[in-house]
């Protein structure tokens, strides 16, 4: 086989996203796929006459042609071009206040009309948010100034131009939201995204709720028109057009050292000889299984030992499929939270430990947002909650299929309950995907879709600003959620473009220094 510079293993967001980095930057790049197709969990999968999305609910990183966010520049510099769709609003969410009153808001995008709409539902909360949003404009532009650093921000820089960055970044969201003086219904709305994350806002570091916020709202969010599968295979076609190589039905197995030096990669397919590999896995199979014990940096040994580092949330999703228009069964928005309670850390709770999950999901309608996403006279759905090792740790083989399946009755008839859009009765194709379910066709241990919690000492700002300490190994670098950048599709593709471009900072220091 011939020999490579990169070997991207994995063809998640984030493989390809490094893939595309390193072919345009002049590096012979292979990528190599367990999988019969690219995507991971960008992708589709058909049932019937539907085909239906597994994953993504939305990007908050595109952004119009006029305020561009980061994906769509990642995109235009690969040039990956596909559909794009833009979602009305930010979100609906149908819970209950702190005192117990209920709460039923639609957000818009765009600064000034979320402002606007908080106002209509928090009478007098303005300032307070125009306070709020002069902040996140700051922390988003340090956030920037720090990626683009590469882990080497000038200390000056960060105290003069970004202080209330470096002030908010040690502490959690809700404690800056109380700091701040937001009024508490206003900190109930804004509890919204925490589910996106996969971790309460008591121990969520600000400068990464932030991050997300800032660009949803102010950007608005954006869907494929053709699934997620578009954006896959767009990439893809892409990185071939480059002259980039792709193997599929290829699975790495071991990566192989000459003394310290990564020096290939051991597949089903046979040995491929290579610089440099970016494994979009998570370390803990890495470290645990692909190579040899005395390499592992005593940094993630440690981690792994202590437990410091825990698995974020495991993704419960149900995918439904009607035979009525969204029109005829009285569905008018996109995306639906229907949290049991706006407290996030009761939320968090309930959910790790299996209590009321059916209570606590996300509602999706695709063809509010595209309305032929489906047959003519039909709609595609799916509720989506986060869930807990717990009682699919301990779940008996002969039990699953009831288990899965009674959890989604339950959230039908809530949300009926909570909203009254009634689905029973008009569902034509039904499936159910368990943390077993994301955990066997992504490879990801116990179906932790989002990595580790970004928590505590672990958040967004700490890893970013730790780069090269976190990966020691000469030549192998793991990319996607697990990374610095956290979950999600934008976050695994803007991580792969940064992994990427240390590796060929790197190899190209190599080849400088007379190294290979």
């Amino acid at each position: 086989m011939a020999k490579y510079d990169v070997v991207v293993v994995g063809s998640g967001n984030a493989g390809m996203s490094a893939a595309l980095y390193c072919i345009l930057a002049g590096k012979k790049t292979l990528l190599i796929e367990k999988h019969n197709l690219p995507g991971g969990a960008a992708s589709s999968f058909v049932r019937g006459r539907f085909e239906i999305e597994p994953s993504l609910h939305e990007l908050c990183d595109y952004g119009p042609a006029d305020n561009p966010g980061d994906i769509r520049q990642m995109l235009d510099t690969y040039g990956v071009k596909l559909d794009w769709v833009e979602c009305k609003d930010c979100f609906r969410a149908v819970s209950k206040y702190h005192d117990g009153t209920v709460m039923d808001v639609t957000m818009p995008a765009g600064v000034e009309a979320f402002i606007d709409s908080m106002e209509k539902y928090v009478p007098g909360s303005r300032p307070k948010m125009t306070e709020l949003f002069t902040l996140l404009d700051e922390i988003i532009e340090g956030i920037s100034y720090t990626s683009k650093s590469k882990g080497n921000a000038d200390p000056k820089v960060l105290q003069t131009k970004y202080a209330n960055m470096l002030r908010t970044g040690a502490y959690s969201t809700n404690k800056v939201l109380r700091t701040l003086g937001i009024p508490q219904k206003c900190q109930d709305i804004l509890q919204t995204y925490w589910s996106y994350i996969g971790i309460d806002l008591e121990r969520l570091a600000f400068i990464h709720y932030a991050a997300m916020v800032h660009k949803y709202i102010s950007r608005g969010a954006y869907i494929p028109k053709h699934t997620s599968h578009q954006l896959s295979t767009a990439m893809i076609e892409r990185f071939r057009e480059l002259g980039g190589e792709i193997w599929f039905n290829c699975r790495a197995d071991e990566f192989l050292f000459d003394g310290k030096k990564l020096c290939g990669v051991k597949t089903n397919m046979g040995t491929i000889d290579c610089d440099y590999v970016l494994a979009n896995i998570n370390p803990d199979l890495i470290y645990g299984k692909m190579m040899p014990k005395e390499l592992i940096p005593e940094r993630e040994k440690k981690l792994s030992a202590a437990r410091n580092r825990n698995m974020s949330s495991r993704m419960y999703t149900v995918y439904l499929c009607c035979d009525k228009s969204a029109e005829e069964l009285g569905i008018k928005d996109y995306a639906i939270f229907l949290p049991e309670t706006t407290d996030s850390v009761k939320a968090y709770n309930d959910m790790i430990n299996c209590v009321n999950n059916d209570e606590h999901f996300i509602f999706l309608c695709y063809n509010v947002e595209i309305t032929d996403f489906s047959p003519e006279g039909t709609c595609v759905c799916s509720f989506t909650t986060a869930v807990g090792p717990g009682d699919w740790n301990d779940l008996k083989q002969e039990d699953y299929f009831k288990f899965k399946n009674e959890m989604a009755k339950k959230m039908l008839k809530n949300l009926k309950a909570k909203t009254g859009i009634d689905l029973e009765g008009h569902i034509e194709e039904f499936e159910v995907a368990t943390p077993w379910t994301f955990s066997r066709y992504l490879g990801v241990p116990e179906g932790a879709v989002y990595g580790y919690e970004v928590a505590d000492w672990d958040g967004m700002m700490a890893r970013m600003m730790s780069l090269d300490k976190d990966y020691p190994i000469h030549g192998l670098r793991p990319i996607g959620a697990a990374g610095p950048r956290g979950d999600g599709y934008n976050s695994a593709m803007l991580c792969g473009q940064l992994i990427a471009s240390l590796a060929v900072r790197d190899l190209d220091s190599w080849k400088e220094g007379g190294l290979s």
